[in-house]
Order: C-alpha cells, then structure tokens, then sequence
C-alpha cells in the first residue's frame, strides 16, 4: 500500500516584521489575517502546517488559531536565539508543546548548513537539539533546514545526529512518510487566493518531473 502523501505550508512569521529582518525574509512574513484565512481553507486531511525560525509570533499570533480549530503544526525553532527579542522564550516553547504541537531543531544561527565545516555543522545540529530538549524535557527528533539548503553532506550529518525526519523547502506534497521530506513556503509574492486555492487542494497535487529532479540533483550533490 502506497504512504499517504502530505502538503506541508510553511510560515516563517505572522504579521508585521521587526526591525533588524532583512528585506530578502520579509516578503515571508504574512499577515495574520492571511494565516486565518489559510487555516480555514485548509482540506480536511492531507495538509501539515510549520513554522521555521521561532519567531515571537509562533506563540502570539499562531498558536490561538491552531488552538481554535484543533490543529497541530511544527514548530522548528533557533535554539541560538531562545530568549532574544521578537523570539520564542523557553516558556513560549514549553507552551506550544503543552499544546501539542511538535518542536524541531532549525538549528542555531539561521546559517546555511551547506557552507559549513563540519565542526560548524555538528554544532548547528547537535548543541541546537540538546538546548531544546533540555528545554523540554524529552528528545527531539525534528529538524528543517535553513533556506531550504542541504546536499548529500547534511543529509548525512543529520542522519548521523539521530533526527528520524527532516523537512526542506523544495515546495509540492511528497510522502507523509518519508524521511526527507518537502515543504512549501508561503510567502507574500502570490496573492491569497492563490494560497487558499493550494490548502484547499491538498496533497492532490504532484511535484513535476522537473520539481523531482531538482530533488534528486540536491541530494546527490
């Protein structure tokens, strides 16, 4: 029997961003109004929601209306930024656990793990996980690379720090499970009906040839 597939949309932040994000990440805050709409359109089965970077918001603005409607998502924090200002604190993290939503590593800088030596990258991975699971109390095993960046290197020092799923940015549905798995960003560049047309959809779209090859080259590189 064929796994189930999943459309995963990704927020990287809810309303109006602070000073000090750079302009290239701006056009991936959405206003929360979007993120209402999003959730409601969203097909009954299907669909996963993430939220990368620990953004403040994840707890203010996001989790009230996962709350309401009984939905989960995945919360993959920066554990080098716990604490900072605009940033998730280690009760806000404790929070959403409590709420049920899963907690994953984007490790701690928000560095392209590509460009890493390895010392760097196993620090990214590994100090990133045991900060949140002493934040937590309990092992994670979740992890979403930072701009979506990774090659066969990174796929393999994340494997060997023992995270049992990995998220990308590679956009489309893909297996719900796999252990690579590909995300869609949602981002300001498209309109809204365009968004809520794709949450209605689902996992019943395919990735395109060409989409799938631009995963395989990714992870052979």
């Amino acid at each position: 029997m064929l796994a189930p597939r999943e459309l995963i949309l990704t927020f990287h932040g809810l309303g109006e961003p602070p000073e000090g994000v750079e302009e290239a990440e701006r056009k991936v805050w959405v206003p929360v109004q979007w993120f209402e709409a999003i959730v409601a359109a969203l097909a009954p089965r299907g669909v996963g929601l993430a939220f990368d970077d620990g953004n403040a918001s994840d707890a203010k603005d996001a989790l009230p209306v996962l709350a309401r409607r009984g939905l989960t998502g995945r919360f993959f924090v920066l554990a080098g930024r716990l604490g900072q200002e605009g940033y998730l604190n280690a009760a806000d993290v404790a929070d959403l656990r409590a709420a049920g939503m899963v907690i994953g590593s984007h490790g701690l800088h928000h560095r392209d793990w590509r460009t890493l030596s390895d010392g760097e990258l196993r620090e990214e991975l590994v100090v990133s996980r045991h900060t949140l699971a002493d934040a937590l109390g309990e092992e994670i095993v979740e992890a979403a690379c930072p701009f979506g960046s990774y090659d066969r290197r990174v796929l393999g020092a994340l494997r060997k720090a023992g995270y049992r799923r990995v998220y990308n940015s590679d956009g489309g549905s893909g297996s719900a499970r796999a252990w690579l798995t590909p995300r869609t960003t949602v981002h300001r560049d498209r309109p809204l009906a365009d968004w809520l047309a794709l949450a209605a959809a689902g996992a019943a779209g395919r990735p395109s040839p060409v989409g799938l090859g631009k995963r395989l080259v990714k992870r052979l590189r």
